[in-house]
């Protein structure tokens, strides 16, 4: 296979290749709203967790830093400990809520390196499965999630307390 097609993702990458209509990131932002309408997963001191309104998986989220940084030398300890903090938690929750096989854990920096939201550090964490198609699109452009994103994230949320 010389080309691999994801084209439910053209709409979403669309929004990313055009500069945003304002200074306004994100995951600046997500903390202000509430939980349930953001799918925020849990609040740390110096981070976050949140779910992915795009996953590649059932479980798919990330966690972020709510300070604005685009790197991880930009981190202070604190931020550092925090992030390592989340992981941790919300591993130990998708293994009890959704039960991957694994994990992918990545983080893409900049438009070359395939960032979705540009100049605001985030860790994915990505629950895989054996025979899951390494979460690509296999067959008409298709998604396969078994659950609505809000359950996941009520589902998650109970696993860790919140």
């Amino acid at each position: 296979m010389d080309v691999l097609w994801a084209g439910w993702r053209s709409a979403y990458m669309a929004e990313v290749q055009t500069e945003p209509a304002s200074d306004a990131c994100l995951f600046c932002e997500l903390p202000s709203g509430e939980d349930e309408t953001t799918y925020l997963l849990e609040r740390g001191e110096h981070a976050y967790s949140v779910l992915n309104l795009y996953p590649y998986t059932s479980g798919h989220l990330m966690i972020t830093p709510y300070r604005h940084i685009a790197t991880a030398a930009d981190f202070i300890r604190e931020e550092q400990g925090d992030l390592w903090r989340l992981l941790t938690r919300s591993q130990a929750a998708l293994d009890s809520v959704v039960e991957p096989h694994g994990y992918n854990l990545g983080v893409n920096q900049g438009r070359a390196g395939g960032a979705g939201v540009l100049g605001h550090f985030h860790l994915h964490v990505v629950p895989r499965w054996d025979g899951d198609a390494n979460f690509m699109t296999a067959t008409a452009n298709a998604r396969i999630l078994p659950e609505p994103l809000r359950d996941t994230w009520g589902r998650l949320r109970t696993a860790l307390g919140s």
